[in-house]
């Protein structure tokens, strides 16, 4: 005797393709949505060999990017600075300090200080800062205000769409060259913006590739 089925059962094979494609479609979404910079990078703040406070330094003692930063506005990389460095004004202020404990012996031996990169981008990006540094972009655009961070966290995504953003409309991030490193300067307003940006954006002969090539080389 043969087994009696409901006639719902010879859709059965149409409703799990169905299921299967709805369910892919949905962890698709959800991977392209949420694995994405916004959420796998931003708010990553590595615990660092030694507590260094931009706070402190920058807002607080005013100290310009560019003294520790120095290749900034000439590389494509923003140098991480020596220890001597440091030890500038650290042989004088806090010179016993344990905290520095490090970064003493590190002037003394020359073996730099193994500090865990914060800001990156894949290997098959080329970014280069000394480009957008000396074209109005401010650290301010990519880092936040790591001027008032007490220790370095990631702000801004980096992805791909974060850059299009800025390139398809550069004049809206655009400030005057002593702007740059000012990290608490904002415009007075939009329009003022816009008319400055658009202003810079033709003397200065910006380009805002889009291409491929421009950031994949």
């Amino acid at each position: 005797m043969s087994a009696i089925f409901p006639k719902w059962t010879n859709r059965l094979p149409l409703m799990i393709v169905v299921g299967v494609l709805l369910g892919g479609a949905g962890v698709t979404a959800g991977v392209w949505y949420y694995f994405t910079p916004k959420y796998t990078r931003v708010g990553y703040q590595p615990i660092q060999p030694v507590p260094f406070s931009h706070a402190t330094h920058v807002d607080q003692m005013g100290i310009d990017c560019r003294y520790c930063h120095s290749a900034v506005e000439k590389s494509w990389y923003s140098n991480i600075p020596a220890a001597s460095l440091c030890m500038n004004c650290h042989n004088q202020v806090l010179k016993d300090d344990p905290r520095l404990a490090l970064v003493r012996e590190s002037a003394q031996s020359g073996k730099p200080i193994p500090w865990v990169q914060v800001h990156k981008t894949p290997e098959f990006v080329y970014f280069n800062h000394a480009v957008h540094v000396n074209r109005g972009v401010s650290c301010y655009e990519c880092h936040g205000e790591i001027n008032k961070m007490e220790e370095v966290h990631h702000a801004k995504p980096l992805s791909m769409a974060f850059c299009l953003d800025c390139h398809r409309d550069p004049a809206a991030k655009l400030r005057p060259p002593d702007k740059i490193t000012d990290l608490d300067w904002r415009p007075e307003s939009p329009e003022k913006q816009r008319a400055m940006g658009e202003k810079f954006v033709h003397d200065w002969k910006v380009q805002s590739l889009e291409s491929c090539s421009a950031c994949h080389r």
